[in-house]
């Protein structure tokens, strides 16, 4: 009889799976409906830890240091995260700015203040106070945290802007790409073994 604490469940399909010893780089696909259900990580705590350490500071350049500073003319002008978001909340789309305030800035910092929580009293070896509610919080921000689709959109606009004007691409463009990285690593699906070494 499988230890029902342990089963791990298809969030396609739902269907019911033990979980399996995987070695580097493998992963469980579902029978049913081939939705990846596990992967190996082969990340230690206090490696993770350090991650999202590194992460959360890459969070702190990506929203004070600018994205792009354009240059026309002999006039120049730079626009940060915080930036856009109060562009776009000036009209008719307010909540739109709210959303991607959401996206791309609270959602990440909540993540990654989260993960720091946990994390930092795993490395004590204690479980953290309020573990079950930071887990569900985890995954519940882990669709909200969209990062990536940020930088997608900075490098377009980079790319299209470059042949009206002068574009350099500031320090907060790099560090969001370090950011979306490695939010994807330490803070992706792969969240979820930490309810079984924890």
């Amino acid at each position: 009889m499988a230890d029902t604490d342990r089963l791990i469940i298809c969030e396609h399909c739902d269907a019911v799976y033990e979980p399996a010893m995987l070695a580097a780089h493998q992963k469980a696909s579902c029978v049913r409906c081939h939705a990846v259900i596990q992967r190996h990580n082969g990340l230690t705590i206090e490696q993770r830890l350090a991650l999202s350490v590194t992460a959360a500071v890459l969070w702190a350049f990506a929203n004070i240091y600018p994205i792009m500073s354009i240059r026309l003319q002999g006039l120049s002008n730079s626009a940060t995260l915080w930036d856009s978001i109060v562009a776009l909340s000036q009209g008719p789309i307010t909540f739109i700015a709210l959303v991607t305030a959401v996206a791309i800035i609270i959602a990440p910092a909540f993540q990654l203040a989260l993960l720091i929580w946990v994390l930092g009293h795993a490395y004590l070896q204690q479980r953290a106070p309020g573990f079950n509610l930071c887990m569900r919080s985890l995954e519940t921000l882990r669709p909200w945290s969209m990062l990536e689709v940020c930088l997608l959109g900075a490098l377009v606009a980079v790319i299209k802007l470059a042949g009206l004007l002068d574009v350099l691409p500031g320090i907060g463009l790099f560090a969001l790409a370090a950011l979306s990285l490695l939010m994807i690593r330490i803070a992706g699906r792969d969240v979820r073994d930490l309810w079984d070494s924890l």
